[in-house]
């Protein structure tokens, strides 16, 4: 079996853009006709410029070899032009020319990915959502705590448990600082009321964008601590894991941390140090469903536990289920509300999510098939990154 052929995706994803305004997909196709499909996640320049690269990388390290070397390929791809060092945009395109590999790997074999990276071990996945705008309807419920509780009320009734908002206010290129006074005081009462509209039916997960320095999340979390979140996410930058570490010693919530780190050595670092009780890795960027599988074997090692990160498309949605159905410390895993929209029809069959939970495909490869024809007809047409930042400081 040889790999043959690429093709790539660049794809618009209509509005409401929950998961970002686009995607990029790739397919791999081998000698004997055998396909398989992978996302990027996050990698920062024009989705266009992505596809070249990953068709660039595709051609120097992939094309007419065989799909199932996956340590030979990522060592050579992690080590292109002389690097062999945590790069986001090289780790991205590898995450997605890696997955397809396994989609193929899957498919010859005619076995889901987690049987072939351990077994399944966990029958359905719990998952997560951010707590989003109605359709047609404005932000205002990421900075609107009582607008935040009622929609809250209403993910519970359609079986969510745990559910994610960041009312922190903008994440700047600045950052961190300190948070002001009122910002600080909104997040409190965003924490009591939605604790009080949830009661005990639903963990909440406060999400931040790496805002603070360690001293104004520190602030941050004694505020939240009466609310009892399941985690305090990313409340540093991350670059520096021992500045975050500092908030974890310092406060009882847990600290998730892991979308915008990539490969073994960052995640290493982050474990050695103490800075996080759950990782959040994105298998769109951090290096691939082998790299991911390696990870949560080392935080397995450190008592940590990983809810996989997901802010793009429903491959990553996945691979992310692929790798946590077969990993004995998954503790929740991110959704785009029920995986319906566009999530839906991007796949041939969309991810089955039932009363809370996704429920892991027994089909071969990831279980999942791209709607290429849904996805032709939605280019991306625009100049933005997938996720940008302020450009400016916080004043005040």
């Amino acid at each position: 079996m040889k790999l043959k052929d690429i093709q790539t995706f660049v794809v618009g994803n209509p509005p409401p853009h929950f998961g970002g305004a686009w995607f990029v997909f790739v397919k791999l196709t081998t000698n004997d006709n055998v396909s398989g499909i992978g996302e990027a996640y996050g990698v920062p320049f024009h989705p266009d410029l992505v596809a070249r690269m990953i068709e660039d990388v595709f051609a120097r390290y992939l094309e007419g070899g065989d799909p199932h070397n996956i340590e030979r390929i990522w060592r050579r791809v992690y080590s292109s032009g002389f690097t062999q060092h945590p790069d986001l945009s090289l780790m991205g395109v590898l995450s997605a020319l890696e997955m397809a590999c396994w989609d193929i790997i899957g498919k010859a074999a005619q076995q889901p990915v987690y049987n072939l990276l351990g077994g399944r071990v966990h029958e359905r996945l719990r998952s997560y959502t951010y707590i989003y705008p109605r359709p047609g309807e404005s932000t205002e419920v990421y900075h609107n705590p009582e607008l935040a509780a009622e929609r809250a009320h209403e993910y519970l009734q359609q079986g969510f448990t745990a559910l994610k908002f960041d009312p922190a206010g903008p994440y700047t290129a600045f950052d961190g600082r300190q948070l002001s006074l009122e910002a600080l005081d909104r997040c409190e009462r965003f924490g009591k009321l939605l604790r009080q509209a949830v009661g005990t039916k639903a963990d909440l997960l406060f999400g931040t964008h790496g805002q603070m320095t360690a001293a104004g999340a520190i602030r941050l979390a004694k505020r939240l601590e009466p609310a009892d979140p399941l985690w305090f996410e990313e409340p540093v930058p991350p670059d520096s894991p021992e500045e975050m570490a500092k908030v974890a010693r310092a406060t009882s919530i847990p600290i998730a941390t892991g979308e915008r780190l990539t490969t073994k050595y960052d995640f290493s670092r982050l474990m050695n140090c103490g800075a996080a009780a759950i990782l959040q890795m994105n298998l769109g960027r951090v290096g691939g469903l082998l790299e991911a599988k390696k990870i949560a074997g080392m935080a397995e090692a450190h008592h940590v536990q990983i809810a996989p990160h997901l802010y793009c498309g429903p491959i990553v949605g996945a691979a992310n289920a692929q790798l946590a159905a077969c990993s004995p410390n998954f503790l929740i895993l991110e959704s785009i509300e029920r995986w319906q929209g566009f999530h839906a029809d991007i796949l041939k069959k969309p991810i089955v999510w039932q009363d809370g939970y996704v429920i892991p495909s027994t089909e071969p490869g990831l279980g999942v098939e791209l709607n290429e024809e849904v996805a032709l007809r939605h280019p991306y047409k625009g100049s933005k990154l997938h996720l940008e930042m302020s450009q400016d400081p916080v004043v005040g």
